[in-house]
């Protein structure tokens, strides 16, 4: 079983730069995510936690979010 709390950080956490400055990170769009992964997610915990959110989005598991709030 899958540890929620991890879920619930990530849908805590907001984005500390960037055009999207001040959003939650798990409300980016797609295409942000995919222009990050595509250039290199930052490093350490906002790397994993965007990187985790990009692949549920594109797995198309976002209702998962939903689900926590």
């Amino acid at each position: 079983m899958w540890d929620k709390s991890v879920l619930i950080d990530m849908m805590k956490t907001e984005m500390p730069f960037g055009k999207y400055h001040g959003k939650l990170i798990y409300q980016l769009p797609m295409y942000y995510l995919e222009w990050l992964h595509k250039k290199g997610m930052p490093k350490g915990k906002l790397g994993m936690q965007l990187s985790t959110i990009y692949e549920i989005k594109l797995n198309g598991l976002d209702d998962i979010f939903l689900k926590l709030k």
